[in-house]
This record gives C-alpha cells, sequence and structure tokens, in this order.
C-alpha cells in the first residue's frame, strides 16, 4: 500500500488522477468478477482509474482503498461502479454480416403458429443493436409480427436505449432507405440528432439482465444476438451462460456470437451454420 503521504496525493487535482494500486486492483477485479461475471484483465489499471477517479473526488476521498471500503456500504454506488466498468461500445449494423444473415434464419409463419418473431438483444447496451435488429425485421416483414427484446446489466445504458435518441454520425451505417422510412431528424434544440418512428420503437422493449445470474421472464425466442460480451468471461461463465441462453430459445432457433469470440470445446449442443451463427437442435 502506498504510505500516507502519496495516499494523499492520490486524489488531489494538482497531482492528477488518483493511483491504484496492486491490492487495490485485486479488489476491484474481485468486485466485477462477482457482480458481472466480467473478468477484468492484468493491465487495465489505467481503465480503472480513468472511469472511477472522479467518483473519489465526488465523495472527497483521498484513496481507492477508501472508496472501496465507502463502495462496500453503499448499494447505488456499487450498481453506479458496474455501470462505468462495463464497456459499452457499440453502433448500427455493427458486424453486418449477421444482420444480412437475419431474415434467412427466421422460422416461417407455418412453423410460428400465429405467434411472432421474437429476439433478443442479451447485451444490448445504449440499443443500437436491438433498433439494427428492428430496422432488419422490418425490411424483411414490415411493420407487423415480430418484437425485439434488450437488456444489459447498465441502467444508465438502459435508460439511453429507451430514450433512443442518438447523434447524427451514428446513422452513418444505416442503408439510406431504413433511414427514411424508419428515422427521424431532430429540429430546434434536438438538432445533431435522430431517433427512430414510433412504430418501429413500440416493438422494441428493454429491461435490466445481469447475464450471470437468472435470467428475468423473458419467454423464448427465435434468435439471440449474444455479442462481445463473452470476451470477457471465463470458460465456466461462458459455458453456463451459453446453456442457459440455449434453453431461451426455440427448437430450430439460432445463437449469434461476437466475429471474434468462440465457444468452441464448451460442448454446447449447438451445431455452427456460419461464422459466428449457432443453431439449437430441432426436437
Amino acid at each position: 500500500m502506498l504510505n500516507q503521504a502519496d495516499e494523499r496525493q492520490q486524489a488531489d487535482p494538482q497531482f492528477g488522477p488518483a493511483r491504484i494500486t496492486e491490492r487495490e486492483f485485486s479488489w476491484i477485479r474481485e468486485f466485477l468478477l462477482r457482480r458481472s461475471g466480467i473478468e477484468l484483465k492484468a493491465g487495465k489499471e489505467a481503465l480503472v482509474v480513468g472511469r472511477l477517479d472522479r467518483r473519489l473526488r465526488f465523495h472527497g476521498l483521498d484513496s481507492f482503498s477508501e472508496y472501496f471500503d465507502f463502495l462496500s456500504r453503499d448499494q447505488d454506488e456499487e450498481n453506479l461502479v458496474v455501470d462505468l466498468l462495463t464497456t459499452n461500445e457499440t453502433y448500427f449494423f455493427r458486424e453486418s454480416a449477421h444482420f444480412d444473415r437475419l431474415p434467412s434464419l427466421l422460422p416461417d409463419a407455418r412453423t410460428r403458429a400465429g405467434r411472432p418473431i421474437r429476439v433478443w438483444s442479451a447485451a444490448g447496451s445504449t440499443g443500437e443493436e436491438a433498433y439494427t435488429i428492428a430496422l432488419t425485421l422490418a425490411d424483411a416483414l414490415g411493420d407487423q409480427g415480430w418484437e425485439v427484446v434488450g437488456t444489459d446489466i447498465s441502467a444508465r445504458v438502459l435508460e439511453t436505449a429507451r430514450t433512443a435518441l442518438y447523434p447524427i454520425a451514428a446513422a452513418e451505417l444505416i442503408p439510406e432507405p431504413l433511414l427514411r422510412e424508419h428515422c427521424l431528424k431532430g429540429r430546434a434544440e434536438q438538432e445533431g440528432w435522430f431517433t427512430l418512428t414510433s412504430a418501429l420503437r413500440s416493438q422494441v422493449s428493454f429491461q435490466y439482465a445481469n447475464l450471470t445470474e437468472p435470467f428475468p421472464a423473458l419467454g423464448r425466442f427465435d434468435v439471440v444476438f449474444l455479442r462481445n460480451v463473452m470476451i470477457y468471461f471465463g470458460n465456466d461463465t461462458k459455458r453456463e451462460l451459453v446453456r442457459r441462453v440455449v434453453e431461451t430459445l426455440y427448437p430450430g432457433g439460432y445463437l449469434l456470437i461476437g466475429h471474434a469470440e468462440s465457444i468452441t470445446g464448451l460442448h454446447t449442443g449447438l451445431t455452427s451454420v456460419a461464422p459466428s451463427i449457432f443453431r439449437v437442435p430441432e426436437r
């Protein structure tokens, strides 16, 4: 641990951002693993400092040790730390090959027996993935007969997703026909922003879910997007997560993972149909 003089300097603005000791970094790694299943790799000290330094200053604390002691007594602050340390990078039509393939993965009306097609964006962050799914389904199926559910561990990003207000620059990868039909430019105080039409947004819902804990009552799905989140999990966590996600899929349904991810060796019982696309066996 640092000596007292060093600790007094940790969160003093004249000395720059707080410094984190090896022991303190180990504490936050264990905390994040316990709360979210995410394994924070060695070498990520700068990320922790960059995202939590302002919280030390906000509470007038001199070291991360003091902050973590406070954290253990404040549930709201714990939730905020999970929000701040969860990576939320996302954008419309990210890994676009999945959206090119999505219409061909959907069951036909006879197979569905009148029920809507349901797709889950399981680590939906600020909503771009869920709304990209919705844009793709609207283009393929029209305005009815489908629904999208987005979940995330962060209440902060879920609020952004529900608001559905994005910078104009975020629309760069949305195909022009979909922009014209389903997106609206902001005016006056919302100039420079855009949103989705109310018709499209009405078929997308968002709720909290921690993927390492029992899922809320989400129902069953034809397709689950579980992308770019398992790279932060160990094999045991990944295996259990995939098992539980598969239980939410209809027979013959599909699981899509990130292109940089792998479930090789997890013995999931899924069939690979394309890179990062897997099918649940028919029963």
